[in-house]
């Protein structure tokens, strides 16, 4: 069945499926490795043990997380040589050096400090274990720096020659790496790793606080998750509103078919919140619209004009409808979290933040919703990116490597049922970890297990506390 659709669809769904498991990992780790660092700070500078046995609490959850972001990252990465050879070779003078600055610095200094962080407290002091962590959480920052680098060039290439030969090649670093759309795509990707954690921490915490209420380490953790929430996401949606002013600049077909603009309408666009993009007819069906609002969000003046996608050659337009929803998705779930966050104040303007049962309700209910609203940008990004993988001189369909259909669709169903089992696997292991209590009661020295079986009271405090050691 799958070998009914041609090469290049089967290529950019296998790279689809597997981008998809890959970024929720990162976008996951991005975020811990900065919350351990920030829980390891606390510890050191209050003593108080509620911090660190969060931090031993999500330090197990970061270690099994970032192992699959480096699976996953791994498989991804062939596709280049496998699927898309004439990218690669195109693109390679300009694309690998930047692959290669990731690995080099970026991921060779969280291998490097990992260990450290993970398990060597007790062996080189507090001061060098913190300095380890901070390592981690700066190498996961680098290496959104780089990745990010590399995809922004590919949305604005800036700082390349053509050679004879077809290839991009490098004439000004500097603005290969920080060009056009990339500061505001780094920024809008690294609050978006960390909403999407603060989220992931608010649903582990509300649901022990659901079982309950006087759980400290729950107590604490719920209340830095909201305090983030009100803080980063009125940040975020202003990031992702300058964000959408670059990408109107630089790509405005993207911008058209995010909104759902097939005419220019003047200078009064409405803004479609929501409607069915007939692309076959150029135009928005059953639309619901908000007179003057899209140009004002858009170019924030009522005086400029905005180009619809009928003024462009249909072979320009990405695949409208799926960017379309995917970036309504993606808004919904930011105004969503704005909401929980503002709830979580008047909680604590009430003094009610561990008490109201239906606000951990919504919490957990939100859990997920930074990988959703992470993935929804992705799709808006890439899709919208289309029909193009260097925006503008490099069409997808001359990209593609010289493969048969039958040989993309067993590679892709080979990934889809290892990944189902592999990651799966992964993420009910997580999903385990996280149902359990960040710490367990202590049980009482004088007549208890522990004191008889003499191990000594260092294991009620430290959960990684092995005996004999």
């Amino acid at each position: 069945m799958l070998e009914s659709f041609g090469a290049e669809t089967l290529a950019r769904a296998q790279f689809a499926f597997t981008v998809s498991f890959h970024i929720i990992f990162p976008a996951f780790s991005i975020g811990l490795a900065s919350y351990l660092a920030v829980l390891n700070g606390l510890w050191l500078k209050t003593r108080d043990d509620t911090y660190l046995n969060l931090f031993n609490y999500w330090k197990k959850i970061f270690a099994v997380a970032f192992g699959m972001g480096v699976v996953s990252g791994i498989v991804m990465s062939y596709q280049f040589g496998t699927n898309w050879a004439v990218f690669s070779d195109k693109a390679g003078p300009v694309v690998g050096p930047l692959l290669a600055y990731e690995v080099m610095s970026a991921f060779f200094l969280e291998a490097g400090f990992l260990g450290v962080m993970l398990f060597g407290r007790e062996r080189v002091g507090d001061k060098l274990h913190m300095f380890a962590t901070l390592m981690v959480a700066v190498g996961t920052l680098a290496s959104a720096f780089w990745i990010l680098s590399v995809n922004s060039w590919m949305q604005t290439p800036t700082g390349y020659g053509i050679a004879e030969n077809g290839q991009f090649v490098p004439e000004d670093w500097w603005a290969i790496i920080f060009n056009p759309s990339f500061p505001y795509r780094l920024v809008h990707m690294v609050l978006a790793a960390y909403l999407t954690v603060s989220f992931v921490v608010g649903a582990v915490s509300a649901l022990h606080l659901l079982r309950d209420k006087t759980d400290k380490e729950s107590r604490r953790a719920f209340s830095m998750a909201m305090w983030m929430a009100v803080l980063v996401t009125p940040l975020q949606i202003m990031a992702g509103d300058v964000h959408g002013l670059n990408t109107l600049e630089h790509q405005p077909i993207k911008v058209a078919a995010m909104e759902g603009h097939f005419e220019q309408e003047g200078n009064h666009q409405p803004l479609a919140l929501f409607g069915i993009p007939n692309e076959e007819e150029g135009r928005l069906d059953y639309a619901v619209q908000v007179p003057y609002l899209g140009s004002l969000i858009l170019t924030h003046t009522l005086h400029e004009q905005i180009q619809g996608l009928n003024e462009f050659e249909q072979e320009e337009w990405p695949p409208v409808t799926i960017v379309f929803f995917s970036f309504r998705v993606m808004v919904v779930i930011g105004f969503a979290m704005l909401g929980l966050g503002l709830w979580s104040l008047l909680a604590r303007w009430k003094s009610r933040l561990y008490d109201w049962s239906w606000m951990h309700r919504a919490a957990l209910v939100m859990g997920p919703s930074g990988f959703i609203a992470v993935l929804a940008g992705w799709i808006t990004t890439e899709v919208g990116r289309q029909p193009y993988t260097v925006y503008g001189l490099l069409r997808t369909a001359d990209s593609l490597a010289p493969v048969d259909a039958p040989a993309v669709a067993t590679s892709l169903v080979a990934f889809a049922v290892v990944y189902f089992f592999v990651f799966g696997a992964g993420v009910f292991y997580i999903l385990r970890m996280m149902n359990k209590r960040p710490a367990t009661p202590k049980i009482g020295l004088r007549d208890g297990p522990i004191r008889s079986a003499g191990i000594t009271p260092a294991a009620q405090v430290d959960p990684d506390f092995i005996p004999g050691e």
